[in-house]
């Protein structure tokens, strides 16, 4: 991730709505030698690779969650195997609440091997029936194998039928964001009801890489093996490209070939998602292609920092005039490469402020567009607190403010 810094315009007056406050700007980057013929300060981001055949399809940067490029992100559909990620993301979540441990013994029931095991037309992991394996074992061969049976042993163990783990995995992606998206079972056979979208998947793979790394990273192993049964991991990319280091692939009749795929290049992570894709290979080349094409022609920057004023703002009946405005958490912005310059930042804050503010009280917005679009919003918040001011101050400061209203 190509990060600058970025810092405030200290002479700048910004007036957005009722705010009156000095704008934050982003740090200029430093000018290109000139040149004897001037060249376009800009050339337009072609097109992204839309892929020849998909019923939904979205290219996500990790740092921001902002969508750089898609196609009927939030058209419901069944997702097919990338079901398992969700069931993944609970069973480390549980583990991580200490509700299972990673050394639990699970069962192979006869309900999880009968509707998916080796007698289904589904993908299995091949742990015997009615003998147990190690969670961690039995999550791998789900991450690896794609195994159904171990996707529905795993849900049984975790909340005692599939039924009830299919309401954890409801819960938990609620929390993500995941708006469009209801589970109904574990591993992402065809059920009535069962579907997300491809920006909600891209959501659930983003939160998968920065909540549970360790439990991700399962999903770059190329092979595991049950037994005397080896199985390769299905996702292709994982031998075309060295930076691929997941998620998932899923097929089903009704989902088509579907893959979400992440990659990382430096410190630059990028996460694919393409449902409805006609085949194994054509998946797979249509994902690398966005993945490609995201790398090249985008950047992320880091704007603001938490703890740092970007922003002031009068404070009337304080015991200072002034409170400093920053963000709680860092800001990332993901722009096409060679328009940091264009970004334009505006704040809106009220404007009339009375204290106390307590430090990290959010007061206001700060808002980044590129070509009049909004491409990132963050709160505005006191960066230290503002203590109330004594009787007369508050008195005088009284006088004041109905003096200027008038």
């Amino acid at each position: 991730m190509n990060f600058r810094s970025a810092a405030t315009a200290l002479a700048a007056t910004l007036v957005v709505g009722l705010a009156s406050a000095q704008t934050p700007l982003p740090t200029p980057a430093t000018p290109a030698p000139a040149a004897a013929a001037a060249a376009p300060a800009t050339v337009a981001t072609p097109p992204a690779p839309a892929p020849s055949v998909s019923k939904a399809w979205v290219l996500m940067d990790y740092a921001t969650g902002q969508v750089l490029a898609g196609e009927n992100v939030h058209e419901q559909l069944a997702p097919a195997s990338i079901t398992k990620v969700m069931t993944s993301y609970v069973i480390a979540a549980e583990v991580k609440n200490g509700k299972v441990r990673a050394d639990d013994q699970v069962m192979m029931s006869e309900r999880a091997w009968r509707e998916g095991g080796a007698g289904t037309d589904g993908s299995y992991s091949g742990f015997p029936v009615n003998q147990t394996a190690r969670l961690e074992d039995m999550e791998k061969g789900m991450a690896i194998q794609s195994g159904n049976d171990a996707a529905i042993a795993l849900a049984e163990h975790v909340a005692g039928s599939e039924e009830a783990f299919a309401s954890l995995m409801n819960s938990y992606a609620a929390k993500i964001g995941m708006k469009d998206s209801h589970f109904v079972n574990a591993h992402g056979l065809t059920a009535q009801g069962h579907h997300s979208t491809a920006y909600d998947l891209a959501l659930l793979g983003r939160a998968m890489v920065r909540d549970y790394p360790e439990t991700y990273a399962y999903n770059k192993i190329k092979e595991f093996q049950v037994g005397n049964i080896k199985q390769p991991n299905r996702n292709l990319l994982l031998w075309r490209d060295g930076s691929v280091d997941g998620i998932k692939t899923g097929h089903t009749s009704e989902a088509g070939y579907c893959l979400m795929s992440s990659a990382q290049r430096g410190d630059q992570r990028l996460i694919a998602v393409v449902l409805g894709g006609a085949s194994e290979k054509q998946r797979a080349d249509d994902s690398l292609a966005l993945l490609n094409w995201g790398f090249r022609f985008f950047e992320t920057h880091r704007l603001y920092e938490p703890g740092k004023a970007v922003a002031e703002h009068k404070v009337w009946k304080g015991t200072t005039d002034k409170v400093q405005l920053g963000v709680a958490q860092p800001m990332l912005v993901s722009v096409p490469r060679g328009r940091y310059n264009d970004l334009k930042p505006s704040i809106d804050v009220p404007k009339t402020l009375e204290a106390p503010f307590t430090a990290g009280q959010q007061i206001g917005t700060v808002k980044v567009t590129l070509d009049g679009k909004v491409i990132a919003e963050a709160p505005l918040v006191a960066v230290a607190a503002v203590e109330q001011a004594g009787f007369f101050k508050r008195l005088w400061d009284s006088f004041w403010m109905w003096w200027e209203s008038e």
